[in-house]
């Protein structure tokens, strides 16, 4: 057996985030990305993985309403309730400009294909358009009567036609030249919901509520057909041709023979309330193609029973097909031959947008390539782990699924088993994907679930009803195409409160339940028999696990800790401290030695058994984190809750210690040319490299060794003409530590005497944090400049005293070098000095007290004269 290496780092992978909350959505011109709206925050989504290129905050309470994409994806248009239209710029995802012109919130929006012109529409009837560049109002339209829902350049932009469709089911089309209404066209009994122009551009299709779209001729603005679908319609978009879906239309319609003479058809997708797609021809009007089945969910909820399409869209390059359902899931068919059908719409991708809580979640298969996720849904959701795109669904409960566990039959296919708000338990086949069996019989929801760990042969179920079930999968094939009922082994009333969490021994002899009454209890299987009552925790119990090796149980609780307890005895032997709410969920990890927690704080914490140390807290979620999945080969995890958003952790001790190891072997070579750059007295390289190397006093060492020099000044200045905005940001904050010393402070006057030498005030200020740095340079320079001052003004007492003392004589020389007015000053000082001379001569050596007097006058003028001689070079330096 390898050592246990202990698992010190986790790197954290966001997977799967909410990214649309219904509304407005729009694809790019190369189907690469979908720009969505997700409350007030429009995001931008890879459409391969779903994963988040960017996300543009808007203003809050804008509530997007509209969002329409520039040619050449360039530029973003969004409006909302806020009433105001932005243009966003993609390359930088900043608003370039923004203006406000309805009176109430902006339903839809278009491009013209030139880029030059946007067209809205609004809730007020009103359809303006405006000139981008400029941003005024170059069209003010009125005559609708009811709020405007659609509206749509006409694609040929040699024809200045502008649609638009509303509530008053009437469509008008507006000329642009001519600034006026040129046809309405009523025909439609419920409001417009879609609009579309034909390859040609001479026939107009619009969909309605009414459950009929209508073919418009726009040579003279008359109904041409009316094709009946019996189904409200959500979206419309023409078939063009050229691509691989025309092709085989047209080869399906010759073959029919339904065709009425040798033009060609207009060949059109419809989506509705149905949640089917289909395929209608216009020359007969007839339905080509109709999906048997519908991939959107269905809730169980009567006042919205039927769940279908909002959108469609074809996407380019002949990728296939893109579908909004109400749920707000995206579904992505792909065109395939079909022996039968000549062709069938297959869903090869579905991205849901919008998860609510998250539940619970469980790797699935021998190779843990799926993840298995429950929600606020009555269906469980698949993840394929590559692409994190929904790969399928699990529908069949009435109720919102609760918990979930899986694990690998003795046949070798993944099973997983369910538990809803609906009383029941569900075991699944993952690879039929169908329900194979139904365990009926607890009078409250089930709320937690474990399979068999060694021999896979039954599961055991808690419920609301505080009663724990065993149930046998005897005689259960996993090929069944109808469910079966499945049969109890062994009940046993086991709590006083709501059972939340089980698990099952790995050599399952014991199974141990965790409840709301703040107690965990270990039982013997089959038969249900009470081993031992784990007491302790304060608050509910929301976790149980079995140690993988010793004869333990781990628990955790809404009292915030996690214990771990003997099996034997039932004692308490670990407790563990660090959440500072609920714990709700705790696994083992590393054999044993390790386990994971996560909180109703958001956190995520790594733990050490045998130091009861947290090795390493992780603050990735912004809710509870009610969900924790532990892969069984690579010891990753998975964790989700209530932000709807699902983390990928994955275990980086390894490359952590690789790239530690390498950034100090590269931190040597980089020292040691920095030691060489030092004593070739190359001070460019040297001060660059110290920066790279963030060696803040090896920088000062550089600087105080330049301060000294002749031409140290010129050199410092070559040095900081190298360095970036960030590394002058960075010596900003070096100067600013260095100038709170006073031994230190005259490098830093001298370093930012250079820097403001070569940079303008303006390129300073436009570093991003200067001000804050320059603020804590101003008091501590100010302080320096005030003691420097004073110790000036002491030079000049120094200087008094020492005259007086007749210790120093004004320096003749010196001043013959200053000006008129020095010296002058100097041959004052003189005649003093020979007029203190002569009076010493004359004066007795008898009458002491006279001479002292005139020593004392004499002093005090050639004091005087020091002082003035002095007064004029402090004033110079």
């Amino acid at each position: 057996m390898s050592s246990l290496q202990i698992k010190k780092n986790y790197r954290c992978v966001p997977s799967l985030q909410q990214f649309y909350s219904g509304g407005p959505f729009v694809v790019s011109s190369d189907g690469s990305f979908i720009a969505c709206a997700n409350g007030d925050n429009i995001k931008i989504v890879d459409s391969s993985n779903a994963s988040i290129k960017a996300n543009i905050e808007v203003d809050t309470d804008a509530g997007l309403t509209a969002l329409a994409l520039g040619p050449n994806d360039k530029f973003l248009f969004s409006a909302g309730h806020s009433r105001l239209i932005r243009v966003w710029d993609l390359s930088t995802f900043k608003c370039v400009r923004s203006w406000k012109g309805h009176d109430g919130p902006v339903m839809s929006m278009a491009c013209h294909a030139s880029g030059g012109l946007l067209a809205t529409a609004g809730a007020d009837r009103k359809v303006l358009v405006w000139d981008v560049d400029g941003g005024f109002c170059t069209h003010y339209f009125k005559g609708h009567k009811d709020v405007v829902t659609n509206i749509m350049f006409h694609p040929d932009t040699n024809k200045t036609l502008l649609f638009s469709g509303s509530a008053d089911a009437t469509v008008r089309v507006w000329d642009l030249l001519a600034k006026k209404c040129i046809a309405t066209l009523e025909r439609h009994f419920s409001a417009l919901t879609s609009m579309a122009v034909s390859e040609d551009g001479w026939t107009l299709l619009t969909a309605g509520r009414d459950k009929v779209v209508n073919l418009w001729d726009l040579h003279d603005y008359v109904c041409k057909m009316t094709v009946p679908t019996y189904e409200v319609l959500e979206g419309l978009c023409v078939v063009k041709s050229g691509t691989e879906l025309a092709s085989i239309l047209g080869s399906c319609n010759q073959q029919s023979g339904k065709r009425k003479d040798r033009s060609s058809p207009i060949y059109f997708v419809t989506v509705g309330e149905r949640g089917t797609v289909r395929i209608w021809d216009s020359e007969c009007g007839v339905s080509l193609y109709e999906q048997k089945s519908s991939d959107v969910t269905v809730s169980s909820d009567t006042d919205d029973s039927l769940r279908g399409f909002t959108a469609a869209v074809i996407l380019p390059l002949d990728q296939g097909l893109l579908c909004v359902t109400v749920d707000h899931h995206f579904l992505f068919y792909s065109l395939i031959g079909h022996p039968e059908e000549k062709f069938q719409l297959i869903l090869s991708k579905r991205l849901v947008g919008y998860n609510e809580e998250i539940l619970d979640m469980r790797f699935l298969g021998e190779e843990e390539k799926f993840l298995a996720v429950a929600t606020n849904l009555e269906q469980v959701q698949v993840y394929d782990m590559e692409s994190m795109s929904c790969s399928y669904v699990l529908a069949g409960h009435t109720e919102i699924v609760l918990c979930l566990d899986t694990c690998v039959s003795s046949s070798g296919r993944p099973l997983l088993v369910t538990g809803s708000k609906d009383n029941t338990t569900r075991l699944w086949n993952s690879e039929s994907r169908n329900c194979i069996g139904v365990g009926t019989g607890h009078m409250g929801g089930v709320g937690a679930v474990a399979f068999s760990k060694k021999w896979k042969n039954f599961f055991v179920s808690g419920s609301s009803d505080r009663t724990i079930k065993v149930w046998s999968l005897d005689g259960i094939s996993d090929d069944a195409d109808q469910p079966i009922n499945l049969k109890t082994k062994a009940v046993v009333a086991a709590h006083d409160k709501d059972i939340n969490s089980l698990a099952i021994a790995p050599n399952d002899s014991l199974v141990c339940s965790g409840s709301q009454d703040r107690t965990a209890c270990v039982w013997r299987l089959p038969d249900l028999v009470s081993v031992v009552v784990l007491k302790g925790h304060k608050r509910g119990i929301w976790s149980v696990e079995f140690s993988p090796v010793d004869q333990c149980v781990i628990t955790a609780s809404g009292d915030k800790t996690i214990k771990i307890w003997a099996i034997t005895d039932g004692s308490c032997l670990k407790t563990f401290e660090g959440h500072t709410s609920s714990v709700l969920r705790a696994s083992f990890l590393t054999r044993g030695s390790q386990f994971v927690s996560c909180g109703a704080d958001g956190l995520v914490k790594l733990w050490t058994v045998k130091t009861n140390e947290c090795t390493a807290t992780y603050d990735k979620h912004e809710d509870k984190v009610w969900a924790l999945a532990i892969g069984k080969k690579t010891e990753m995890f998975a964790t989700g809750g209530g932000d709807a958003v699902v983390n990928l952790w994955y275990d980086s001790t390894a490359s952590d210690k690789e790239e530690a190891f390498h950034k100090e072997e590269e931190g040597v070579l980089r020292g040691q040319e920095l030691e060489n750059a030092v004593l070739d007295a190359d001070y460019n390289k040297a001060i660059q490299i110290a920066f790279e190397l963030r060696r803040p006093n090896k920088l000062f060492e550089l600087f105080s060794e330049l301060c000294r020099k002749k031409e140290g000044s010129s050199q410092i200045e070559k040095a900081l003409h190298v360095l970036g905005k960030e590394e002058i940001h960075q010596l900003f904050q070096y100067v600013r530590e260095w100038n709170t010393k006073p031994k230190l402070c005259h490098v830093a006057q001298y370093v930012l005497f250079g820097v403001f030498k070569i940079l303008p005030p303006k390129e300073i200020l436009e570093i991003k944090g200067i001000g804050e740095l320059l603020e804590g340079l101003i008091p501590y320079s100010q302080r320096h400049l005030s003691r420097i001052d004073r110790l000036v003004r002491s030079t000049f007492l120094l200087d008094y005293t020492l005259n007086g003392m007749s210790v120093i004589v004004p320096d003749t020389n010196a001043t013959e070098m200053k000006d008129a007015g020095n010296k002058l000053s100097v041959e004052n000082a003189d005649q003093e000095q020979e007029l203190t001379s002569e009076m010493l001569k004359e004066k007795t050596p008898s009458k002491k007290r006279k001479s002292n007097k005139s020593k004392d006058s004499s002093r005090k003028k050639v004091k005087g004269a020091a002082y003035t001689s002095v007064a004029p070079f402090s004033l110079e330096v």
